[in-house]
């Protein structure tokens, strides 16, 4: 009795992706520790740094796709064409092998108003930032990969947006950005962008 016992126990149990067990009353999106990144953004062209913090994570989110990429010899283009996505049919983004640029509405961060913003994600500098337009001449907010922890869709459609079907999140140390891009493929190529350069990812522990 005391066997059968202990096997039904094990049959409530999940395998985690690093070995572990959990009973199946725990989600998969319990909350978990923070990378030990410093809080680094950038705004109007300055950075701050801040302390480290635990936070929960919203329980709400999906798991996310990738693991951070830090190697320096990364393709980004022919990272993002591996994937499955048809950089060529879609004219709102431009990517190269170090960049991705193209306008996405923002949803303000005091008004509840959305603005089209030319955002440019640089992975030479490390940087995701957005501009007024696309003559690029004075940043107006962002932030380092460092603070960078998550990217995944407004499934809960936690924002009134637009188009809620094209809006998805970028959460840092400092703020969460509620971004509407301008379509289905735009948005998932700006996910799979993004999330190379999420080094404040919790699991991201050094990357390649």
């Amino acid at each position: 009795m005391k066997r059968a016992r202990n096997i039904f126990e094990i049959m409530k149990t999940t395998f985690l992706g690093k070995g572990e067990l959990r009973p199946e009353s725990e989600g998969p999106d319990s909350p978990r520790p923070l990378s030990e990144t410093s809080d680094v953004s950038v705004e109007v062209g300055s950075g701050t740094l801040g302390k480290r913090r635990q936070r929960p994570i919203d329980k709400h989110r999906p798991l996310t796709r990738y693991l951070p990429i830090r190697s320096s010899e990364l393709d980004l283009r022919a990272h993002i064409e591996s994937a499955g996505h048809q950089v060529v049919l879609c004219p709102h983004v431009l990517i190269n092998s170090t960049s991705c640029r193209g306008f996405l509405h923002k949803k303000g961060s005091k008004l509840n108003g959305w603005s089209r913003r030319w955002f440019v994600f640089d992975r030479i500098k490390r940087t995701l930032v957005y501009y007024a337009d696309k003559s690029e001449k004075k940043v107006k907010g962002g932030a380092y990969f460092k603070a960078i922890e998550e990217v995944y869709l407004d499934h809960s459609n936690s924002v009134k947006s637009p188009n809620p079907h094209l809006t998805f999140i970028v959460k840092t140390h400092e703020r969460i950005y509620y971004l509407m891009a301008p379509s289905p493929e735009a948005m998932r190529i700006w996910i799979d962008v993004i999330f190379t350069g999420a080094e404040g990812y919790q699991e991201f522990e050094h990357g390649t």
